[in-house]
């Protein structure tokens, strides 16, 4: 089932907003996988963003679309199926990615889930992202829950090794057992407006997934310009990404609601020109259960509440699940528990 909040059918129950029968983001029946395009350089040079209409839309969203009591904690169950739990620590080890994999795998406390109501749904992540080295250790630790693996390859988070090695390292990622791979683009591309490079990247990078998705990551925060931003995700959605994401989580600037405008509009007017869904992941600095909602409703707005599923939208985060839990507990008890109460790792 699609959450849905402000078309929401009388007489359904909020909870049951929350269900999907598959947490995991596996596509649905319907959805076609992006087969890459040849790049049109008349379309990229078309492409204009406003950024002072985006930055006016953007605040909008926050003001306007709030939900409570049980509709919120519909959405708040429905976000969790929708996050990639992340760990992309220089200190990682493989004792803390079995820690993440044990809270993927129950990812609310048992009493919240009961006192909700909501244990039949089966609620998890759609994906735990660790770093190349730790692939395995996760495969191996989500065995039989079909949470996907994603590891972030080709030189994360800068994206600045020779293309050989980074090819490499996707296909070394792919024989672990990731079926997702976060990739980088190189920001230099963009900046010297070297659409035909960037689209060869990609291009390769896709080829050397195989069957294992691949979301490219804009850094969009070193874009410079929303237009940027615009004609980058254009290009690589040409190149057949099947996500396009915002950013490492290590750029000064993450993601943001303008500039998550830029994308998803982008991902709009592909879909109209191709037929083919793109997923979008904003990543960085998404730490709050509000921050969630909005997004979440920024998506409802302007794609449309089909594109609320794992396989079309997804939030990269580390710390967004415990706040989310706090609002669940809320939910129930009219208190916030500590941070404590529910540990990450």
């Amino acid at each position: 089932m699609e959450l849905r909040v402000v078309d929401q059918p009388a007489g359904t129950k909020p909870a049951a907003a929350a269900k999907s029968k598959d947490p995991a983001g596996s596509p649905a029946g319907s959805h076609r996988r992006n087969p890459g395009f040849p790049l049109d350089l008349d379309w990229v040079e078309r492409v204009r963003m406003n950024r002072s209409a985006l930055e006016r839309r953007a605040a909008t969203l926050p003001a306007r679309r709030t939900v409570k009591k049980d509709w919120q904690a519909a959405w708040l169950l429905k976000a969790i199926t929708l996050m990639d739990l992340t760990t992309l620590n220089s200190d990682d080890t493989p004792g803390r990615v079995e820690r993440l994999c044990a809270k993927a795998r129950h990812p609310v406390r048992q009493d919240i889930i009961d006192g909700l109501g909501v244990a039949d749904l089966e609620v998890k992540p759609a994906a735990v992202c660790v770093y190349h080295s730790f692939v395995k250790t996760a495969v191996e630790a989500l065995k039989g829950t079909g949470i996907n693996v994603a590891a972030v390859s080709t030189a994360f988070p800068h994206g600045l090794a020779p293309l050989s090695t980074r090819l490499a390292e996707i296909e070394a990622s792919v024989a672990d057992g990731a079926n997702e791979i976060d990739i980088v683009i190189e920001r230099g591309m963009v900046l010297r407006g070297d659409w035909q490079a960037l689209y060869d990247e990609v291009r390769a990078m896709r080829r050397a997934c195989g069957d294992a998705h691949i979301k490219t990551i804009l850094g969009t925060g070193e874009l410079a310009t929303q237009t940027n931003v615009a004609k980058a995700s254009l290009v690589c959605m040409l190149a057949g990404a099947d996500f396009i994401k915002t950013s490492t989580g290590k750029e000064k600037v993450n993601a943001n609601l303008q500039t998550s405008l830029s994308m998803v509009r982008m991902i709009r007017w592909f879909h109209e020109e191709t037929g083919i869904e793109i997923g979008y992941k904003p990543a960085g600095g998404i730490a709050t259960a509000k921050l969630s909602l909005d997004y979440m409703a920024l998506i409802k707005e302007e794609l449309g509440t089909h594109w609320l599923q794992p396989h079309l939208f997804r939030f990269g985060a580390s710390s967004l699940l415990t706040d989310i839990e706090r609002q669940l507990e809320h939910t129930l008890t009219g208190h916030y528990a500590a941070d404590y109460r529910m540990p990450m790792v």
